[in-house]
């Protein structure tokens, strides 16, 4: 109990996990240029680096964590100190000319739950040419992964979108006579479906360990999860469509209770029950709630919302079937048909994982 209870006080709650930067891009119709950017701004300041999943794998973490526990106006003075180094990490070229980047605004929200990413706006201005045909996106490595979005004049909608890892450089056109390809986007979007299980999703991969712990017999896990991903991928179209909205607030600790049901029943009976499959359906219904608040913030270009979508489910998807290959190759194969596997692997394995769940949903809630 010991072991299970100190376990679980060192698993993180996804509270620094590395974000993307969000970047918006827009034109008016004298050429000027919006940039609109959605950043872990502790994580630039600190420099906690592009190299890490989570700011505690960083040496500086202690840095972030002093600047996360600030107040907004403690934070803002930092970025003001960090402003150059901030502008020198972005460039933006119109036509192949430099445009000069000024800081108009920085709208930093309050601390908070200091256990969750503060994710911070910062709206940056400069001059581009009149009818421009192409626009060049760089961002320095050290900053980390980034989203670049192009949104149509005179509106919110996104008609470019895509993920650069580790910074990253992108040609967009801006007169619409090269689109961005369908399969470009699928690729993107793949990858981001699998990294959000593997190696950030660690909530989704507990749930998933915990469906593997009560029976390795692949096919019937393999329904399970067939069966997860369909219904995850309902709720996230349906969120993405903006058709069901619930809060993270709403969503996250119940997420956390998903994974303490599943392994409590691991421990209460021997056998996949019946109503097992359906119970992992409706837990796939709200996992997808989660999904969708992620791919909202990345967006979605309209003309390419299907296959977009498709991708990042299908990444998900290889995500969760790796996780199970793991734990077949490193469990399953060796003792799963072991007498003992239950009261010395099933059992003790989903009390730890019952014991992280519990955790999360008590910090969630708090």
């Amino acid at each position: 109990m010991a072991l299970i209870i100190f376990t679980a006080s060192l698993v993180p709650v996804r509270a620094h996990e590395l974000r993307p930067a969000i970047a918006t891009i827009s034109f008016d119709a004298a050429g000027n240029l919006t940039l609109v950017m959605s950043v872990n701004l502790e994580a630039l300041i600190a420099n906690v680096g592009a190299g890490h999943d989570d700011t505690a794998q960083s040496p500086n973490a202690g840095e972030y964590d002093r600047l996360r526990a600030s107040a907004p106006d403690g934070l803002r003075a930092a970025f003001d100190r960090f402003e150059p180094e901030f502008l020198a990490g972005i460039d933006v070229s119109v036509d192949g000319k430099p445009v000069l980047l000024t800081v108009q605004n920085v709208l930093v929200p309050d601390a908070g739950d200091t256990a969750l990413a503060r994710v911070s706006v910062i709206s940056l201005a400069g001059l581009a040419s009149v009818n421009a045909q192409t626009l060049i996106w760089q961002y320095r490595d050290a900053f980390g992964d980034s989203v670049v979005r192009l949104a149509g004049a005179g509106s919110d909608e996104i008609i470019y979108s895509v993920y650069l890892s580790g910074g990253g450089r992108e040609e967009i056109p801006l007169n619409g006579s090269q689109p961005q390809s369908a399969m470009s986007i699928f690729a993107d979007y793949l990858v981001i479906g699998f990294s959000h299980i593997v190696p950030k999703g660690l909530d989704h991969i507990l749930f998933v360990v915990g469906l593997f712990l009560l029976s390795t017999r692949l096919k019937p896990l393999l329904w399970q999860v067939t069966g997860f991903t369909l219904a995850h991928s309902v709720t996230l179209a349906l969120g993405m469509l903006g058709l069901v909205q619930v809060s993270p607030a709403i969503v996250e600790p119940l997420i956390a209770a998903s994974i303490v049901y599943v392994a409590v029943e691991n421990i209460v009976t021997d056998r996949l029950q019946r109503w097992r499959p359906a119970v992992v359906f409706g837990f796939g219904l709200l996992h997808g709630l989660g999904f969708a608040g992620v791919l909202r913030e990345i967006g979605l270009a309209p003309a390419h919302f299907v296959s977009g979508l498709v991708a990042f489910n299908l990444g998900v998807e290889l995500g969760q079937l790796t996780v199970i290959a793991g734990c077949f190759l490193a469990v399953g194969l060796w003792f799963g048909k072991k007498s003992w596997y239950r009261s010395r692997i099933s059992i003790p394995a989903s009390a730890m994982i019952a014991a992280v769940g519990f955790y999360w949903f008590v910090i969630r809630v708090v």
